[in-house]
């Protein structure tokens, strides 16, 4: 089967999944792709590795627009994500109302689950947080870091930790079996962030990418994005 191939920051994963048979349906192609961390995802842009579109935060997408690297009229915002905590299934729930909260939750756990600090959105902003609660060297130890969200997502319900945290994309951590979205981030800490497609100017399938693009934006999807873990 003839695919369309995507470069995805790991926050749309879930929701591209959800429309793979709808868009076989309507085109006739599959959707193949690869979901990580948006700075890695972007590079492989740049570095020309086959894609028909992307789906990266507003700010990269419009940046590889700039770099004639995506067709600026194709552009299309999908939806605001937020960055979350996230515990296993059989653990209680944690409530952070405060950056004190936060501060507290996040000294307790004896490992913290993160994606990539240096390249992905919720793995930066997550630094961003530990250096700006005065924690970061305290809890450096503490600190799980993988590749994407997703992957630290499944490394967490895995975990034999006995309070073990995570901190990702929503819609990750929606998307884990084994875990359950604990809440959002206090106030001052908080992180959402708008999710943009568009078409690589070296698109193979362009029309085809064009029409993805549409569906993942599109108001008849509007449900899908809800459950998956997008703000709207």
């Amino acid at each position: 089967m003839t695919t369309v191939n995507i470069l995805s920051g790991g926050a749309a994963q879930g929701l591209v999944h959800g429309l793979t048979e709808t868009f076989k349906a309507q085109t006739g192609f599959g959707i193949d792709g690869q979901f990580g961390a948006v700075g890695i995802m972007a590079d492989k842009l740049r570095a020309s590795a086959p894609a028909d579109l992307v789906i990266l935060t507003h700010a990269l997408v419009t940046k590889l627009a700039d770099e004639q690297l995506v067709t600026a009229a194709s552009i299309a915002d999908i939806g605001r994500v937020e960055t979350a905590l996230a515990v296993r299934a059989r653990d209680p729930k944690v409530t952070v109302k405060t950056e004190a909260d936060l501060r507290d939750v996040l000294r307790t756990a004896d490992a913290i689950f993160v994606p990539d600090t240096k390249a992905s959105t919720a793995g930066m902003h997550v630094a961003k947080i530990l250096d700006q609660l005065g924690i970061a060297y305290e809890v450096a130890s503490r600190l799980k870091i993988y590749p994407n969200g997703a992957t630290a997502m499944r490394e967490l319900a895995a975990s034999t930790a006995q309070r073990p945290i995570g901190c990702t994309q929503a819609t990750e951590i929606i998307a884990t079996n084994g875990i359950v979205l604990s809440g959002s981030l206090p106030p001052g800490s908080e992180l959402v962030t708008m999710y943009t497609a568009g078409v690589a100017t070296r698109a193979a399938h362009p029309a085809e990418a064009r029409a993805l693009i549409a569906l993942l934006a599109g108001a008849a999807q509007s449900e899908l994005r809800r459950r998956v873990g997008f703000a709207g």
